[in-house]
């Protein structure tokens, strides 16, 4: 071999969550692995970066793992218990969360036009893709006004895009009753799907899999540019070459196959461009004052870019110096490209923040930006059976693919770690 050729065990791409539980996995089995990261730090969309004195993560990141595996690793680091609490912004009103069942600050007129339109529902309507289970829900007032219109912000494409594949617990149908309750009175209860979010004490969420990077093997600034699936031999940007007897995947599945360059068959190439995902350009704004009280919440007016903010400052105190606070604003991009300039988005921030009357410009002390290239899986119909070419490609060549983009799922932090774990 040459002087900057080396041989692992168990290779592992990327030291994201998925990546350091195959790690944890390997440990615990007595396998000698090596996991390489691109980057210089541990953590990937749960790493998390500092803007004089204040912490941001990469986004809103909130545990309700359950599984014991999970807890037994996450529990490790004291943490905060908040309420599942969120708000929605709509035109000049802030309603709790879900909207539909919190319609009490509308005026009688809405009222009357969402919830006659949610008793007249079509129950025989074809669901054949989520705007069609959205109206089947809900009606075609309250899904139209609401979760169509989200839609196109978070997930950057029309409602009759997407499949329902990946719905899953996240919504839920609402009941005449709830949201007739919800019209009268703002006095509602909380009908989220967990009860409860925990948020590390200090150090961000990140803190939660420290333990996870203290204890792994890796290897940072390793940043992939070649994969040899036959001759099991990845390259390096740094020109250091490894080989393995056994991959464990964690990097986004075009991309994978991108590295993997001629030998992939044609029909395999085709299937992973189809895969398509968002990326996110993330605002985040520190306040001279404490002016936040709201954990996250929604935003639904078009002329506002970010489809939703959250507060570091509300999550833990530790993410602001005292007496400041926080909001990380979250616009989402169709695919790997940003469709506004940092200028553009820092202003629209700055609309959006007198808008909803949360702040002005003497109570800001910086706006910063940051791009991340993978925000989530964009579920149009069809991707299942594009994802399968793919993922059948790399698993003959006895590849394990793991976490939200290696499994190209709408997978959490809790189940990334345990796609990892149970991958080896």
């Amino acid at each position: 071999m040459l002087n900057n050729t080396r041989h692992v065990n168990t290779a592992i791409l990327g030291a994201g969550i998925a990546g350091l539980g195959a790690a944890l996995k390997a440990r615990e089995n007595g396998i000698r692995y090596e996991v390489f990261e691109a980057k210089s730090s541990a953590g990937g969309l749960l790493d998390n970066f500092s803007v004089e004195g204040f912490r941001f993560d990469n986004a809103v990141h909130l545990s309700f793992a359950h599984e014991d595996k999970v807890r037994s690793i996450f529990d490790k680091t004291s943490y905060i218990t908040h309420p599942a609490d969120s708000l929605n912004f709509e035109i000049d009103k802030w309603l709790k969360h879900p909207v539909q069942n919190n319609l009490y600050p509308l005026s009688a007129t809405e009222k009357v036009l969402l919830i006659e339109s949610l008793i007249n529902r079509p129950e025989n309507l074809t669901i054949d893709n989520y705007e069609s289970w959205l109206i089947h829900q809900y009606g075609y007032e309250i899904a139209n006004r609401y979760p169509i219109r989200y839609t196109r912000k978070y997930w950057q494409c029309n409602a009759d895009e997407l499949s329902t594949s990946w719905i899953g617990n996240r919504l839920r149908r609402a009941k005449l009753s709830e949201i007739l309750y919800g019209a009268f009175t703002d006095d509602t209860p909380n009908t989220y799907y967990t009860k409860e979010m925990r948020y590390p004490e200090k150090g961000g969420f990140k803190s939660f899999i420290q333990p996870l990077i203290d204890e792994s093997n890796i290897s940072y600034c390793h940043d992939v540019v070649a994969i040899d699936l036959v001759g099991k031999l990845i390259t390096f940007s740094n020109g250091v070459k490894v080989g393995y007897n056994n991959l464990i995947n964690s990097l986004p599945l075009p991309v994978f196959i991108e590295l993997c360059g001629s030998a992939v068959p044609e029909n395999v190439k085709i299937a992973a461009n189809k895969l398509e995902a968002t990326s996110l350009d993330l605002i985040s704004v520190g306040f001279n004052k404490s002016i936040v009280k709201a954990l996250w919440f929604y935003i639904y007016d078009e002329d506002i870019y970010a489809s939703r903010a959250y507060s570091p400052s509300v999550k833990s105190s530790d993410n602001a110096p005292e007496g400041y606070s926080s909001l990380q604003f979250e616009i989402y991009n169709p695919g790997r490209d940003s469709q506004y300039t940092v200028d553009e988005l820092k202003e629209n921030v700055m609309y959006a923040m007198k808008k909803m009357r949360v702040a002005s410009e003497k109570d800001i002390v910086f706006l910063h930006h940051k791009r991340l290239l993978w925000g989530n899986v964009v579920f149009k119909k069809d991707m299942e059976k594009h994802r399968d070419v793919v993922r059948e490609y790399i698993y003959h060549h006895q590849v394990k693919s793991v976490g939200r983009f290696g499994e190209w799922d709408y997978l959490w932090s809790n189940q990334s770690l345990l796609s990892g774990y149970n991958a080896i």
